[in-house]
């Protein structure tokens, strides 16, 4: 479980595919290794990701082909920026909202600019997810959780503030990249439900 508030951005390595599998490694930032032994979950743009050896400093993992098509982290070279977190303690404080680490899908930058003093960034997504938002809603875009502040049958937007640029490797997209996509956990399961009854 993680909350989308980013606690650092890494940098790609390498992206190489194994026999059985994709290797990715990471330049980390953490200062310390807390929560990142081998077997500990990392949340790489949102992805949640399986450490293979201890490292606060540097880290890799296996990528399936079924997230490396679910996600963006396919797309990955030598150089690129990731946003990172670490999973949530029992005792940590919940920050954004729920996240799972498990990408729904892929939304495309349509608009990013400057309005005023705000930036906005406008993201197309398929039509059939378009159901799981809601004005004022949350979602997680490459991990970062994000209020929506205007939806359309096929996009959302949200207002970026300094520290979430900041912060994020978000200060380096354009329109055209490819985000990952996690909608509300509650959105889905209440569509569930409704479905059973």
């Amino acid at each position: 479980m993680f909350t989308g508030i980013v606690e650092g951005v890494g940098v790609v390595k390498s992206l190489e595919e194994q026999e059985e599998s994709w290797l990715l490694r990471l330049e980390l930032p953490f200062a310390d290794g807390d929560g990142l032994e081998a077997g500990a979950s990392l949340a790489v743009n949102g992805c949640c990701l399986t450490m293979r050896e201890d490292g606060a400093t540097a880290g890799s993992f296996d990528l399936l082909e079924e997230t490396l098509n679910r996600t963006n982290l396919g797309q990955l070279s030598t150089g690129d920026w990731v946003n990172l977190e670490r999973s949530l303690p029992a005792n940590g404080r919940l920050g954004g909202h729920f996240v799972t680490g498990h990408i729904d899908g892929p939304g495309t930058i349509q608009v990013f600019e400057e309005r005023g003093k705000n930036l906005y960034l406008q993201v197309g997504v398929e039509q059939e997810s378009a159901k799981y938002l809601v004005d004022k809603g949350c979602i997680a875009v490459d991990g970062c959780s994000l209020t929506v502040c205007e939806v359309t049958d096929d996009s959302f937007a949200v207002w970026l503030i300094p520290h979430t640029l900041d912060q994020t490797n978000l200060k380096g997209r354009k329109p055209g990249d490819r985000l990952n996509l996690e909608f509300d956990l509650l959105a889905k399961y209440v569509e569930r439900i409704h479905a059973k009854s």
